[in-house]
């Protein structure tokens, strides 16, 4: 009776998530549903489920229900049941064979799980079993439909023990008694294949069932007869997808490589594929082309050592070589016409490896021959990488453009492995195609032609050293003579120009022919991207040989900027141009050059100032503020050893700067006042006002000490900006300060002023309610923790509440924003190790280290987000070292009440977790173990699949 009013339930659950339209009430019939999958009750309601006068939608719920009974809750049921459950379950798959497809194939999938957790104790010969039941006439099935529905049964068998949660030591037992039972399945689908009487759905599911047993690691000596048989099915249109399918997983099984025998019988069969690919191409069959590539390329791809360690076996390889070759240049372009060449990049690299990694005779031997295919291979790439004609590639969508690109990318890619192997010779290569093509007057060449091969060479020049090749200074002699009629060619012309900027430095004579070009095509919208990263890349690497062509540089810089030819992130990346460029000239010429190139900006900045604030000046303010910052970011009169960081202490500059003022100060002296303007006006905007702090960030970061005459200004200006309207970036560039001149006792006081002026500004936000900050309360942690690191001297000073943000910390722990907490935690992790050496931070920590240690607690226990636990074990590790003593009677107090931080964990569990704890003051990796061992109890996850990701 309880099955047949679960059944009811059930039914009605069902029929109002297929069929309610209203959304709450679907939800509600999913979860009630997913609940009584697990309950008691599913044993008897799911046959009830199934009978015949349900519609298949309520009968593949039941079947679920039982699959999931049987896979999840499996110890639930008594030994003595077994017997009858599985012949239930026998009688329900004979009854639906000729059924639901859908139901039929959840039954094979709860009997495959049953069989799983049965074999081979309690279920010896489950498949030989299996077979010999569907094999016996009866029931009213006719054969076919037996026969299918033993298939289906055979094939998910596998597939459910990829995917089942057996524990391991089972999963090694079980995976031990199925490769003993392919003795059963093995005969079964050979005769199924070979009797000339079997329909084309029989066979397709044959195959099918192939495919899931090879990927149980089945000897392939044992499965040759049956791949063999693979073969022979290709011809046939119906079954094609599904051989390839069976042929690739058993060629591509890792145990595979130890049936040498076999793998040699398959390179002829491979082989013999070459008339249907053949045909396929000809006859525009994309499908066809696809899988046959497939075949060759993974038996060569994961077998390359093997077939190439049989050397008298060599002509049939590079046989199988040159049919992956004939399939990286299949004919027409990738992807409209063909999507097959993009399959066999890979096998290159892997062949290429498999001969360098041999001992030097026997390479040398393989170089002999592969070292021509490789050749052939890079004229191959640079046909397929080829541009289509402009009126095809007109027709392309966005997306086969796109896929393009990124195929070319891909070639680029292979070209620059190829090289290894190759070495110079590929560039002289290269290099005499391109010269017989440009000075060939009889035959008109192509711009698709010139591109490619120009592309080859920004392949390689883009990541390789090329500075001993002997063919560069033909290749820039060779550029000029480019007729240049294509955006597509004049990009890639600029990009092989960017490529070889770091030559073009140990070669300077070369600049003039080459920087006439690159100046040209800053002035074409359509080269946007190209000429301005070009020029970058050479006004970084060539700056001390530019200031013959400076002059130049700059006005067309400056009438390219004026035009507004380019988009905004272009302009900022020809701002950084152009301060590499002047950072090489004499401080005067940078002066005179900085002040034709900046004036036009600042007089548009005071009519913008002058203005009401709205949407569209907001814009034009933020990009004259962003052109000011990018230039600021480059222009350096000092060389310098090492890249500015944040590191313990301020790079250090290796040769004095000249004397007087840096350039930079000089203007940013000039424009102070007008930024203060600007400010005065947009106080409110956030944006503006982090373009304003972008200025001096970047200013503060290139010149570093060199700052020291903008420092008390600026530390007065941002004061009063934080105090009448407190934002994140005035904290980032006081932080920014901190870093550089806290060593410095001149210019020291003004920061020191500014530290502690914003320091009591965000207390009393912290006052006010800090939730609506997350942005300001991550700046100020990580303001703190820099002043502990740098000047810890700060925290001594009357005028600093440090209680105060200690409690602020505290607080912030609790915040739901990850980067906020994590730069909290790291203030804490600064701060700790002061207690010894700054008495306020001692005295703190002393009284209020137990509200700490909860927060971090309440963060573990469930809290805080997963992914912050490393965080939260460092401040932990950080109490045990500095706070030993007080840590451990922290920890008593703070985890006495039941319940915290998680209901779900027992006294005893916390006990272990606080003693696991404190033991460790060495090893923070295990600390961070523990914690997250710790979490996942809290959280109800241990031993779940979520922890298994974790």
């Amino acid at each position: 009776a309880e099955g047949s009013r679960g059944a009811g339930l059930t039914v009605e659950a069902l029929h109002q998530l297929y069929y309610d339209p209203n959304i709450e009430n679907k939800n509600l019939a999913q979860k009630w549903l997913m609940q009584a999958q697990v309950s008691p009750q599913a044993w008897q309601f799911c046959w009830a489920l199934l009978s015949p006068d349900k519609v298949p939608e309520i009968q593949y719920f039941g079947a679920s229900a039982l699959h999931t009974k049987i896979s999840r809750y499996w110890s639930d049921i008594p030994t003595d049941q077994y017997e009858s459950l599985k012949t239930q379950l026998f009688s329900q798959i004979a009854c639906f064979s000729s059924g639901s497809k859908m139901v039929l194939t959840r039954l094979c999938v709860a009997l495959a799980s049953l069989a799983l957790n049965t074999m081979p104790e309690a279920w010896p010969g489950a498949v030989a079993e299996m077979v010999r039941v569907f094999q016996e006439e009866g029931g009213g099935v006719d054969g076919r439909a037996r026969c299918l529905a033993l298939l289906e049964l055979l094939t998910v068998l596998p597939e459910e023990f990829q995917t089942s949660r057996l524990p391991q030591y089972r999963k090694g037992q079980v995976r031990g008694a199925l490769g003993r039972e392919w003795g059963s399945v093995c005969p079964l689908l050979q005769q199924l294949l070979r009797r000339a009487d079997s329909p084309g759905a029989v066979k397709a599911r044959v195959l099918r069932c192939l495919s899931s047993w090879v990927l149980l690691d089945v000897p392939l000596s044992e499965s040759e007869g049956l791949v063999h048989d693979c073969f022979s099915a290709l011809p046939d249109p119906e079954l094609f997808d599904t051989a390839v399918e069976a042929i690739v997983n058993a060629i591509s099984q890792p145990d595979s490589q130890r049936y040498v025998n076999t793998l040699l019988k398959l390179v002829p069969q491979v082989l013999a594929l070459q008339d249907q690919l053949r045909e396929a191409v000809q006859s525009g069959d994309m499908e066809t082309c696809h899988g046959i590539c497939r075949i060759a390329v993974t038996l060569g791809e994961n077998h390359s050592r093997t077939l190439l360690e049989q050397v008298e076996h060599w002509q049939g390889f590079l046989a199988l070589v040159n049919m992956i070759m004939f399939c990286t240049g299949i004919p027409g372009h990738y992807p409209v016409n063909e999507t097959t060449s993009s399959l066999t990049l890979t096998f290159w690299y892997t062949l290429q490896d498999e001969i360098m990694s041999f001992e030097l005779d026997r390479q040398t031997v393989y170089l002999q021959v592969y070292r021509p295919v490789y050749f052939q291979l890079v004229d191959v790439l640079l046909h397929k990488a080829q541009f289509p004609s402009d009126q095809e590639y007109a027709s392309w969508s966005s997306d086969e453009k796109e896929q393009f690109r990124i195929y070319r990318v891909d070639i680029s890619d292979t070209l620059m492995y190829v090289y290894e192997m190759l070495g110079a010779e590929l560039l002289s290569n290269l290099y005499d195609k391109l010269g017989r093509l440009l000075t060939n007057t009889e035959q008109p060449t192509s711009w698709q032609h010139t591109e490619a091969l120009l592309y080859g060479f920004q392949s390689i020049a883009e990541t390789i050293d090329v500075n001993y090749s002997d063919v560069i200074p033909g290749l820039i002699g060779l550029i000029p003579r480019i007729n240049i009629n294509n955006v597509q060619l004049a990009d890639t012309v600029m990009f092989t120009i960017g490529a070889l900027a770091e030559w073009l430095a140990d070669h300077p004579v070369m600049l003039s022919s080459v920087l006439p070009l690159v100046l040209q095509a800053l002035g074409n919208p359509d080269l946007s991207v190209s000429s301005v990263s070009t020029l970058k890349k050479i006004c970084r690497e060539c700056k001390y040989d530019l200031p013959p062509y400076a002059t130049n540089i700059v006005a067309v810089s400056q009438e390219v900027l004026i035009k507004q030819i380019h988009k905004t992130s272009q302009c900022m990346w020809l701002m950084q141009a152009l301060g590499f460029l002047l950072s090489a000239l004499p401080v005067e010429d940078i002066l005179r050059n900085l002040h034709s190139l900046i004036t036009p900006y600042i007089q548009q900045l005071e009519k913008l100032a002058d203005e009401t604030p709205n949407p569209s000046n907001k814009l034009a303010i933020i990009h004259i503020l962003g052109l000011l910052s990018n230039l600021f970011t480059t222009l350096d009169i000092s060389k310098q050893d090492d890249e500015s960081g944040e590191g313990s202490a301020p790079p250090v500059k290796t040769t004095p700067p000249p004397p007087g003022p840096n350039p930079v100060v000089v203007v940013l002296q000039q424009v102070f006042a007008l930024i203060q303007t600007v400010l005065s006006k947009w106080l409110n905007d956030s944006q503006v006002v982090e373009a304003v702090c972008a200025i001096f960030e970047k200013s503060v970061k290139t010149l570093l000490h060199d700052f020291a005459p903008m420092v008390s200004q600026l530390s007065e200006m941002l004061g009063q900006m934080y105090s009448t309207i407190p934002q994140a970036s005035a904290l980032d560039l006081t932080r920014q300060m901190v870093h550089i001149f806290a060593s410095e006792t001149d210019h020291f006081p003004p920061i020191k002023a500014l530290f502690e002026l914003v320091t009591s500004v965000t207390l009393s936000i912290f006052q006010q309610g800090p939730r609506d900050h997350p942005d300001i309360v991550d700046s100020f942690m990580q303001l703190q923790a820099q002043a502990l690191k740098r000047k810890p001297d700060l925290f001594l000073s009357e005028s600093l509440d440090v209680k105060a943000v200690f409690h602020c910390g505290v607080l912030s722990l609790k915040f739901p924003e990850a980067p906020t907490v994590k730069s909290t935690c790291l203030f804490f992790t600064e701060l700790l190790p002061h207690c010894s050496d700054v008495p306020p931070v001692a005295r703190v920590v002393q009284e209020d280290g137990k509200l700490l240690v909860q927060a971090v607690l309440e963060g573990i226990g469930g809290g805080a987000s997963r992914s912050l636990m490393d965080q939260f074990a460092e401040v932990l590790f950080c109490l045990n070292k500095h706070c030993f003593a007080l840590l451990s009677v922290w920890l008593k107090e703070a985890l006495q009440p039941p319940g915290f931080p998680s209901s779900r964990v027992t006294a005893e569990q916390k006990d272990t977790f606080s003693q696991q704890i404190l033991r460790e003051r060495v090893n923070k990796r295990r600390v961070k173990d523990i914690v997250k061992e710790f979490t996942l109890v809290c959280r109800g996850l241990h031993g779940t699949e979520y922890a298994a990701e974790y």
